[in-house]
């Protein structure tokens, strides 16, 4: 009788690389780290040595006709995940230039087999494995002298039960290379400059053994490192919407009446209307009432800071005070998955119950350019992750009032949400004029009544059915009940 394999996965301290891996890094694996010049190669072939090294797990780092180990680590001893402590105890730097310099992968091979043997590294990475191949004398057969190469290596380090990376600077992933069919683990990264932004991408293009996720993922290059934001795991929502399951006050006097008794908790609500109709004044309210009630929110500002919106030192003190936490990002290449996982943990470390992203207008002119062809897309998964997390969320979006019609988002988003509510302008007496209408909530019943409102210092303020003030629309006062197809 046979059993299987037990595969021991490797933590790799990349923040997103073991979830894009799969679960880890599948200890003694034989990976390649691929990608053109400058995409983060070295950078995250470092980090992963200094999380994972130790004295039971020693390193070794043979740097080849790349940079010398003094000018790579000089360099590298930037980032926060640098251990100076580590160099020559974990960790050791063995420059091959001499023996790549002598053109023959034979003296390569035999220095590297000296040193595994004389340090028993648990670890080994060889930067950069294609200068290796470029410095070759092979006289014409320098493919079956790779290959050969590729085979012994590999033999060896299995052998030595170590797990190793090839860092190798290639531009294309259809280039015919052995070292492509010989490693498990193939981690690609690439590099583009989109308009003024450079947006990096990581594609896992083999992990043996392991079910990592499919296609591009962005990663960004701090001074903690390498990031990679994963899309967010999308969780059955929790038991919080509903009828009879509590509802959250929106924090506006008669809306909550209109929405018959509050929003569900766990719903999302789009708030959509022109520019200057109050979108940011009505989220900021709903923050405001989630506080008076002891709770706490997350806000994700796109267009301007809560502080200078009109009518807000409430919300302004909630966030000095901790109560309101604020995310909000000036970068030029942002992605979905990003903002998501600066929502979630933010959201995980206050408990936040609320979440308002103001706006999704704002939101779409933030991010990358290369994220916004699947805007709509990733919008759902961000919207369905959130009210996964149990939150209630309020999201606003601008849209152009042409009078003569009613849409409730540019973006086709409206299905998304599980309750929507318009707001307008109408003219009469040569005037504008603001009202509002509750146009959904699911499983709920709401009012169908068309509302004026005005803004003053203090907020909103919702006044009686239109019709009742100025006779200009027939009809009763009604409630309906939004079906959960709606």
């Amino acid at each position: 009788m046979t059993s299987k394999v037990t595969i021991n996965s490797l933590p790799t301290g990349v923040p997103g690389l073991d979830e894009l891996l799969g679960g880890g890094l599948p200890e003694f694996s034989f990976n390649l780290i691929a990608g053109q010049p400058g995409s983060g190669k070295t950078t995250l072939a470092h980090q992963i040595m200094f999380a994972l090294a130790s004295e039971a797990r020693p390193a070794l780092y043979f740097t080849v006709l790349g940079e010398p180990p003094l000018k790579m680590l000089r360099y590298q001893q930037q980032f926060a995940f640098f251990d100076p402590a580590a160099i020559n105890r974990r960790v050791r730097f063995i420059n091959l230039s001499e023996e790549a310099m002598a053109g023959d992968l034979d003296h390569v091979l035999a220095r590297i087999t000296e040193e595994v043997a004389a340090h028993e590294p648990s670890l080994v990475f060889v930067d950069s494995f294609r200068s290796v191949v470029l410095a070759t004398d092979a006289g014409g057969h320098a493919h079956n002298q790779l290959q050969r190469f590729m085979q012994q290596l590999g033999m060896l380090m299995t052998s030595w039960q170590a797990t190793t990376f090839l860092i190798g600077e290639y531009f294309t992933d259809t280039d015919a290379n052995p070292v492509f069919t010989v490693a498990d683990g193939l981690i690609w990264l690439r590099q583009s400059v989109q308009r003024n932004a450079m947006v990096r991408k990581m594609e896992v293009m083999k992990m043996r053994g392991q079910p990592s996720l499919p296609g591009l993922h962005a990663f960004r290059i701090s001074g903690d490192g390498v990031q990679i934001f994963v899309p967010a795991p999308v969780a059955a929502p929790q038991a919080l919407g509903g009828p009879g399951s509590g509802r959250a006050s929106m924090g506006v006097p008669g809306l909550d009446d209109m929405m018959d008794g509050g929003l569900p908790r766990g719903y999302s609500l789009l708030v959509a209307g022109p520019s200057g109709s109050g979108k940011s004044i009505l989220a900021a309210a709903f923050l405001n009432a989630g506080v008076l009630n002891g709770e706490t929110g997350v806000i994700a500002a796109f267009e301007r800071r809560p502080g200078r919106m009109h009518s807000n030192k409430a919300l302004a003190k909630a966030i000095d005070d901790g109560r309101i936490s604020l995310v909000e990002s000036h970068a030029t290449d942002l992605s979905i998955e990003e903002v998501m996982q600066l929502l979630a943990h933010e959201i995980r470390r206050l408990g936040a119950t609320r979440v308002v992203i103001d706006s999704l207008s704002g939101f779409e002119l933030a991010l990358g350019p290369s994220f916004k062809d699947d805007f709509r897309e990733s919008l759902l998964r961000l919207v369905t992750s959130l009210t996964g997390l149990g939150v209630t969320v309020l999201m606003t979006s601008e849209l152009e009032d042409r009078y003569t019609d009613l849409r409730f988002s540019p973006y086709g988003t409206a299905f998304m949400t599980d309750a929507i509510v318009v707001q307008r302008y109408i003219e009469v007496d040569s005037r504008l004029r603001r009202v509002l209408a509750v146009v959904k909530v699911r499983d709920s019943g709401h009012s169908d009544q068309l509302r004026e409102y005005r803004i003053d210092d203090d907020g909103i303020h919702i006044g009686t059915m239109l019709a009742d003030q100025e006779g200009l629309l027939g009809g009763r006062p009604t409630t309906r009940r939004e079906g959960a197809a709606a």
